[in-house]
């Protein structure tokens, strides 16, 4: 069992930035990519941006391309999502994600893809 608690939530102006944390109970990332992912009021969940635990190699929402940055500090078993120049339109619960993926190269961008979730944390933005 892997569990995840997301922290650095907040409410912010338009253009702001904000850091997303995501610390997860496991002893290394080995064979888990880590995601995140965001819900809106009355909206799916919905993939935001994942990393893969072999390699490192990022992969976005078009979105968020290039205002976001998901990176991990494996000393930390911590995941997290810098977020810039951020929009009233990204305003959502951010969940963090780990899909357990051994020998799969494939990687997940829908929700039932991912097996443990946290409990996401809020982000508002203020226009």
């Amino acid at each position: 069992q892997v569990q995840l608690v997301e922290s650095g939530g907040g409410l912010v102006q338009a253009g702001d930035s904000l850091r997303l944390s995501c610390a997860a109970s496991v002893r290394t990332f080995r064979n888990y990519n880590m995601g995140w992912f965001r819900q809106a009021p009355g909206k799916e969940r919905e993939f935001v941006a994942v990393i893969r635990w072999s390699g490192g190699s990022t992969y976005y929402a078009d979105s968020v391309k290039g205002r976001f940055t998901i990176s991990t500090d494996n000393a930390k078993n911590t995941v997290y999502l810098q977020m810039n120049s951020l929009k009233p339109e990204d305003t959502a619960v951010y969940y963090c994600a780990a899909d357990v993926v051994y020998y799969r190269s494939s990687i997940g961008y829908t929700a039932g893809e991912y097996d443990y979730w946290g409990q996401g944390t809020q982000v508002t933005v203020s226009s």
